[in-house]
């Protein structure tokens, strides 16, 4: 493994029915200006925002909101919770959503406490903040991880980039199973490929020797992969909802990634097919990944071939290498269509959009397996449509 320093800010509440201990035990940590930040109305549908702020006000909070946080959050509205924060004082953020929330947040916390515009001070200056507001994050919805980092994917809609920024730590998460029960399964089964495609751009990263980390992340991915199943088949199944819920923290809590370079490129061409379509992320990561893997497995066979036998249990039966890397990733995109995952962006409405003003403006990573030219990231949506 690569030489690595691993320290981890984030205190994990995680069960059933736990949220209204741990805000209780959390909570007088912190001043009593709050910002309350959340998206849409289905927080209070489902009786999480009464429950949120029952919490807030037995500890005493004075409570701003910050609410309508879409689900590809704009600079725009990062901006305005910036200014929300600092024009109320807010001593403490709780972020109660799923990942365009928690890491709109992130942002937010950031740029409350920065004089300087963050996007400027990050891309143009090379720089990154160190004071924030302190945060609480309630996952209503899993599958990106995003409480378990400091990394946020905001939309930047002026300069038409979807593009990360470096934010806060959140202080703690609460992983609430009961809090999750009414995602839609569309949304369940998208987030949790978002899950298995963070677990996928790190595994086919460097080293490939055989390490822990790897080892550690053919058993999250086979997790997934399993738990998805289980709750397609009973949607009540607690259970497999909480492996999946510990499988998105597990792929964004730094473990995985210990002693290894990421690829991430994936990712990189969704978040500007997003820019363009505002599509779903796991639904565009699910239409990306098995072609962009027929372009890259090559110079990385090995690695291909152990993902087929160890995730996805392809036996070697007289295989060569190359025939097993090949079975893996066809059983990768068997199973996209089995969860009934897009396997097209004709699937997913994306009819006419500008492919290579997308391909232009994509992130080219350092590439762990091949490092892609512009022409081939616009090769590869093309086979995509």
């Amino acid at each position: 493994m690569n030489q690595f320093t691993y320290s981890y800010p984030v205190k994990v509440y995680f069960g059933e029915a736990v949220a209204k201990e741990s805000l209780a035990a959390e909570l007088n940590k912190y001043g009593k200006n709050v910002l309350l930040a959340y998206g849409g109305g289905s927080v209070k549908r489902v009786g999480i925002y009464d429950e949120i702020i029952s919490a807030l006000n037995e500890a005493g909070k004075n409570v701003t909101e910050f609410s309508g946080i879409m689900p590809n959050p704009t600079y725009a509205k990062v901006q305005g919770g910036a200014k929300l924060a600092r024009d109320n004082k807010v001593d403490f953020i709780l972020a109660v959503g799923g990942g365009s929330v928690i890491d709109c947040c992130k942002i937010v916390s950031a740029q409350a406490k920065l004089s300087e515009d963050i996007w400027g001070f990050e891309y143009a200056d090379h720089k990154t903040p160190t004071k924030f507001i302190p945060m609480g994050a309630v996952v209503t919805a899993f599958g990106t991880g995003a409480e378990m980092n400091n990394g946020a994917v905001i939309t930047n809609e002026e300069k038409k980039m979807k593009s990360p920024l470096w934010g806060a730590f959140y202080d703690f998460a609460v992983l609430d199973v009961n809090y999750t029960t009414t995602m839609p399964m569309k949304q369940v089964i998208s987030g949790s490929f978002d899950t298995l495609s963070h677990c996928m751009e790190t595994y086919f990263g460097t080293p490939r020797e055989t390490n822990l980390s790897d080892e550690i992340n053919e058993a999250v991915m086979r997790n997934v992969i399993r738990n998805i199943r289980a709750t397609l088949k009973n949607p009540e199944d607690k259970f497999a909802r909480s492996e999946l819920i510990w499988a998105s923290a597990m792929a964004e809590n730094g473990i995985l990634k210990l002693g290894k370079m990421t690829d991430f490129q994936c990712h990189m061409l969704e978040h500007q097919l997003g820019v363009y379509t505002d599509c779903n992320h796991g639904q565009g990561l699910a239409v990306i990944h098995p072609v962009l893997y027929q372009h890259i497995y090559k110079n990385a066979v090995p690695q291909f071939a152990k993902f087929a036998r160890n995730v996805w249990g392809i036996a070697e039966n007289g295989k060569t290498e190359e025939e097993q890397a090949l079975a893996g990733i066809q059983a990768l995109a068997d199973f996209i269509k089995e969860v009934g995952l897009p396997t097209k962006f004709s699937e997913m409405d994306i009819t006419d959009t500008d492919y290579e003003a997308i391909a232009r403006s994509t992130i080219i990573t350092g590439g762990c397996c091949k490092k892609l030219s512009t022409d081939e990231l616009l090769e590869i949506l093309k086979e995509c449509k």
